[in-house]
């Protein structure tokens, strides 16, 4: 393979970053276009499976992990109505030695700043802000990126990992707009040390209820918490422009009668955060699961993360997803003997399936999250009689 081949990224977001990494460690030059003008992660959490675990570990990266990282030791679901403990997962120590790596969660803003990094230190990255992909010529010996500026750059391969709102995947599949979905997610970082003692965590809890469910989890170290809770609503004006300021009292509303615990926790969340307004909001948008690998990648071009495949929260695989992604394409690229568009097409014969398994298995659990009637009572009863068959993923987490 010439050391010329060089792949375009479209989009400067963890998806981006993790393939910009894994790519030049394939030995590919890289070139990463963020539309942004300064890289400036909003304050959410990811929770990140062995699956993902394993791959980053793989890259030489688990002892920055460690250093940023939170590594929960169960992840406990509660009634979101009653506070009642309804089943346990077990986590720690009984992740690592079922599936050879742990379960993390992290804040956004390390596990990108952690990413770039490491991709800047691999060498063979170049990382460009304030360049937006505005579309893309590929004729067949090359493609070529046109930005909002008009600025031309041309590369062997354009990969397209500018979001859910992708503006490559709509010249390459044409499939139009995300499908806004109709929850809302109120997002808050907050820090333990000013948390009432009984509220501070350092497991994963899952609290559902009828048209709502909401997270909590450590990260940083366990210094700090994420909090996400999500409820059902009309999204707010510009759901393309998908994150907001949000009111607490705009969410204790939504959130209704829920227990005292819960609610103790919502209403904390003011005082423990950083931020002039705790909670941040976005208007949750997906798609239907990938149906075939002509979605993901035709000629010279391929998706990854949320532009190839968005889906919604529930799994907690977004990121996931997008790193397996990378590691996936890498794999490709390294095929010097094969031309770019063959390789790219294995790249999504290679992937289209699973994650259109993880989209579907998502969409699923949004139902079950928010479940109201007897489907709630089922669900709950199901969770509290079969426990950790329900709660475990193992085919996920497998990888």
């Amino acid at each position: 393979m010439s050391s010329t081949q060089q792949l375009l990224v479209a989009g400067g977001g963890i998806g981006g970053l993790a393939a910009a990494l894994a790519v030049a460690r394939a030995g590919w030059e890289v070139r990463v276009l963020e539309r942004a003008a300064a890289f400036n992660q909003v304050g959410a959490g990811i929770q990140l499976g062995p699956n993902v675990t394993r791959i980053l570990c793989a890259w030489g990266l688990e002892r920055e992990l460690v250093a940023v990282a939170a590594f929960p030791d169960r992840l406990q679901v509660r009634s979101a109505l009653t506070g009642d403990e309804l089943g346990v997962l077990p986590l720690g120590r009984r992740a690592f030695d079922r599936y050879g790596a742990p379960y993390a969660t992290l804040h956004r803003a390390d596990l990108h700043r952690l990413l770039c990094t490491a991709a800047v230190r691999q060498g063979g990255v170049q990382l460009r802000l304030d360049r937006t992909l505005a579309s893309f010529h590929d004729d067949g010996r090359a493609v070529t990126l046109t930005t909002d500026a008009g600025q031309q750059i041309e590369g062997d391969a354009l990969l397209g990992a500018d979001g859910v709102w992708s503006r490559a995947r709509q010249q390459l599949v044409g499939d139009g707009p995300p499908r806004v979905t109709g929850h809302l997610a109120y997002r808050a970082m907050l820090r333990q040390s000013a948390l009432p003692e009984a509220l501070r965590t350092t497991q994963v809890t899952a609290w559902l209820g009828p048209r709502l469910h909401v997270v909590q989890y450590p990260v940083r170290r366990g210094e700090w918490m994420n909090v996400v809770a999500i409820v059902h609503g009309p999204p707010p004006a510009g759901a393309e422009n998908w994150d907001h300021g949000a009111n607490a009292a705009d969410l204790l509303r939504a959130t209704g009668a829920v227990c005292a615990p819960l609610r103790e926790l919502l209403a904390a969340a003011p005082a423990a955060s950083v931020n002039p307004h705790a909670w941040r909001l976005w208007a949750l948008a997906d798609r239907a699961p990938v149906r075939a690998a002509g979605q993901m990648a035709r000629g010279r071009v391929a998706l990854l993360g949320d532009a190839a495949h968005p889906m919604p929260p529930y799994l907690a695989q977004g990121a996931g997803m997008a790193i397996e992604d990378a590691a996936e394409l890498a794999r490709a690229l390294a095929m010097d003997t094969v031309e770019v568009p063959t390789r790219l097409a294995r790249y999504a014969q290679a992937r289209w399936q699973r994650v259109a398994r993880v989209q579907a298995r998502a969409i699923r659990n949004g139902r079950i999250f928010h479940a109201t009637g007897l489907a709630r009572v089922g669900r709950d009863t199901s969770i509290r009689l079969l426990g950790e068959r329900v709660l475990d993923v193992p085919w996920l987490y497998g990888g």
